[in-house]
């Protein structure tokens, strides 16, 4: 964040070094040129914009490579922006390959929306809402001031780092993609849907359509926590936490903004023909997740979980939840090709476990080690068995198994058959596996909602499912004629 330091600073100089780290204080025209803020120059903002894009890729499983899609987006971030104020300011618009719903901005004109979010929305107004909004958080420099806060936490060590000639100074600007995905504040949020309703206005769009976007989406977070028995109406790393809105308060910034319900275009038909077709839930990449069992197309393995417990595919990790809080992991990590599987799971992977009845497995076929043990998390003492299971030569996978003591006696039968249910796939089972996907289709005379929820692959919660995608409240019937959203695969 700051040019090298090329000579030892002299004394009194920490507050140039603070200048220098920091920029100047100064208005910031596109909000209030009245008000004073911290943040970095402009072109430092584009710096660390560079810096930070890969490591969001790399978190949110990289660009979602279906052109149409971020052309579209692309399209409508770039009418946005001629009316955000920042003329020299060159926008980057970004759609990620995950189905978590989520949108955020990072210093630089970088914005990314996820394609979840890109599918839970129902028209072209909703999504423009999302990214004027994101465009309000950059044109009000609210994570640029959010980086130099954090600057301003550690100067000290820069100060004690720029004098002893220590590299600490140039490592301040990495301070990780997770700074731009905390929650912002109340008053930040109120700016930034005010600027982004007056984007919404400026370029034709019906500003109300934030709110219902809102609406639906808490709809959704409370049906994902119904699925993952979660409390309240908040994910862990979704829109809401990163964003604390209320459809009232986003009313309110319309108001402060002078917008209203006017009539304007909500653009619904031509974003459903837009987003037909679009990658819905786990990416080929990732495997998918089928009931109780998780293919892998690419890697071609399969695994069973037991009853009762509900998967979750990540980009770090597959996990599955049980009872009481039973939990299973499975990851892949590459290794030396000279480690055997023994001795990866005892000197490599359990290093600070004390594992007990270390035995090597055969699982179908693979070489594997197992050991248990007992570890300490925040619900308490759990016991633990570790499986390292060497699927190729160089990649090991590695299958955790988290259970209560009281419950640990109850699971080990199921928890053996779903450790000996990981097999290969052949060719021919992987060619027949098929991502799921957005279809649009058209209510027919005699369609309900229920006859056409019973469609989709998912075996449970349809109907709440085809809702919470269409925003359809309960109670409320289907039109002939009306286009839904449904997944099939």
């Amino acid at each position: 964040m700051s040019p090298r330091v090329t000579t030892r600073p002299r004394r009194g100089t920490p507050m140039a070094l603070a200048l220098i780290l920091l920029g100047c204080a100064a208005p910031n025209s596109a909000t209030e040129p009245s008000r004073f803020t911290l943040f970095m120059p402009p072109g430092e903002e584009a710096r660390v914009g560079r810096q930070e894009h890969p490591k969001i890729l790399a978190r949110f499983g990289g660009v979602y490579d279906e052109l149409e899609i971020g052309a579209y987006v692309a399209e409508i971030g770039g009418r946005l922006e001629r009316h955000a104020g920042r003329p020299n300011l060159r926008y980057t618009f970004t759609v990620l390959n995950t189905p978590a719903v989520n949108a955020f901005a990072v210093p630089g004109g970088y914005v990314y929306v996820t394609r979840g979010l890109i599918a839970l929305a129902n028209n072209e107004a909703e999504l423009a809402g999302v990214l004027a909004h994101e465009i309000g958080h950059v044109v009000a420099r609210h994570t640029a001031q959010r980086f130099s806060h954090a600057v301003v936490a550690q100067l000290g060590s820069a100060v004690l780092g720029a004098v002893t000639g220590s590299r600490k100074v140039g490592q301040l600007a990495q301070l990780g993609s997770e700074l731009y995905l905390k929650s912002f504040s109340r008053e930040q949020e109120f700016e930034a849907d005010t600027l982004g309703v007056k984007y919404l206005l400026a370029t034709g769009y019906e500003p109300s359509a934030q709110a219902h976007f809102l609406e639906g989406l808490i709809v959704h977070t409370q049906l994902e926590n119904l699925l993952t028995g979660k409390q309240g109406d908040e994910s862990e790393a979704g829109f809401l936490s990163t964003h604390p809105r209320t459809p009232e308060r986003v009313r309110r910034a319309i108001t402060a903004a002078g917008g209203g319900d006017r009539g304007q275009p909500r653009r619904r038909q031509e974003y459903l023909d837009r987003i037909d077709g679009l990658l819905y839930g786990d990416d080929v990449a990732q495997g998918f997740v089928r009931g109780q069992a998780f293919y892998h197309k690419v890697m071609r393995f399969a695994l069973e979980v037991p009853p009762g417990f509900r998967l979750f595919n990540t980009v770090e990790r597959l996990i599955a939840k049980g009872a009481d809080g039973a939990l299973v992991m499975l990851e892949g990590v590459d290794t030396p090709v000279r480690d055997d599987v023994e001795t990866y799971l005892t000197r490599v992977w359990a290093t600070g476990l004390a594992l007990h009845d270390v035995e090597l497995l055969d699982i179908n076929g693979f070489r594997a080690a197992t050991g248990r043990g007992s570890v300490r998390l925040p619900q308490g003492t759990m016991d633990i068995r570790l499986i390292a299971i060497r699927f190729r030569p160089d990649i090991v996978l590695r299958l955790s198994l988290i259970t209560p003591p009281r419950l640990s006696a109850a699971l080990s039968a199921d928890l053996r058959r779903m450790t000996y249910s990981f097999r290969a796939l052949s060719e021919a089972e992987a060619e027949v596996l098929r991502p799921q996907r957005i279809k649009v289709l058209t209510v027919q005379p005699g369609d309900s909602l229920d006859s056409l929820a019973a469609r989709m692959p998912f075996s449970d919660f349809r109907s709440q499912r085809l809702r919470s995608l269409n925003h359809v409240a309960p109670g409320v019937a289907l039109t002939p004629g009306q286009r839904l959203k449904t997944v099939v695969e």
